[in-house]
């Protein structure tokens, strides 16, 4: 059975920017369908996106699984007939280990996260995204894809790095299908993502605002409207870019 309007999936959209994208997608229109693997949280997400009368759903499966990447994603398209919009959204830092002591399983681990959730759903979502209007993929890199990361992050920044290959790699292969490629590069965005330091050194996550160019760190709101744009037929002539939303952060002051 298809169904009939847009459709945008958001992976990791039970939180933070995620759940931010995959409301501002919903206001724009889409029909939502949020990715995470905490289910209860994720039916308390469409609930709130519901009583504001967007349309989604929530579909549980953990995006460094290859199987349930793929059976889900092709789920999905099938209920729909289509996929207009994929944002690569999951990923995240896996913790800090310094190359010397860093296990295998480690190092595996961070780029499942970051690199494999984005071919893994990518791969999946192209012959949906093939149906869609005006369709388009968004992936996520980081300042640590150009500066390595700090201390303990350099396989995150290595596999950010990664993400903005294959983010203009996918560009390349899919321009012929109409399908656009883009990321956004977050800055220090006020999430749960900095919790543990914002909580046991709230000077020391204050004070970050100071290396920003704005004076303020970002919202997850920011990045969401940064993605509207990406994903609507303004930029229909953008594909193989990243977008800094740091506030100019990357710069350095």
């Amino acid at each position: 059975m298809e169904l009939n309007g847009k459709v945008a999936i958001v992976t990791g959209a039970t939180t933070g920017i995620g759940f931010a994208v995959a409301k501002r997608l919903g206001q724009d229109g889409f029909t939502v369908i949020l990715n995470g693997i905490k289910n209860r949280e994720g039916a308390k997400r469409v609930k709130e996106l519901a009583k504001e009368g967007i349309t989604a759903e929530y579909y549980g499966f953990d995006v460094t699984n290859e199987k349930d990447v793929t059976s889900n994603i092709k789920k999905i398209g099938k209920k729909y007939g289509r996929i207009d919009v994929l944002v690569n959204n999951a990923g995240g830092l896996g913790g800090r280990s310094r190359f010397e002591v860093m296990t295998t399983k480690f190092y595996r681990h961070v780029m499942a996260l970051n690199l494999d959730s984005v071919f893994f759903a990518s791969r999946a979502a192209i012959p949906f995204l093939k149906k869609g209007d005006n369709p388009t993929i968004i992936n996520y890199t980081s300042n640590a894809g150009w500066n390595a990361g700090g201390p303990g992050a350099g396989i995150y920044g290595t596999s950010k790095a990664a993400v903005h290959t294959i983010t203009r790699a996918l560009a390349k292969d899919l321009a012929e299908y109409g399908i656009r490629v883009n990321a956004v590069s977050p800055g220090t965005i006020d999430t749960d993502f900095h919790k543990q330091i914002k909580s046991t050194k709230p000077e020391v996550f204050k004070s970050w605002a100071n290396n920003i160019m704005l004076k303020r760190l970002g919202q997850p709101e920011d990045v969401a409207g940064v993605v509207s744009f990406l994903a609507s037929k303004d930029a229909a002539f953008l594909t193989a870019e990243t977008i800094q939303v740091g506030g100019g952060q990357a710069l350095g002051i």
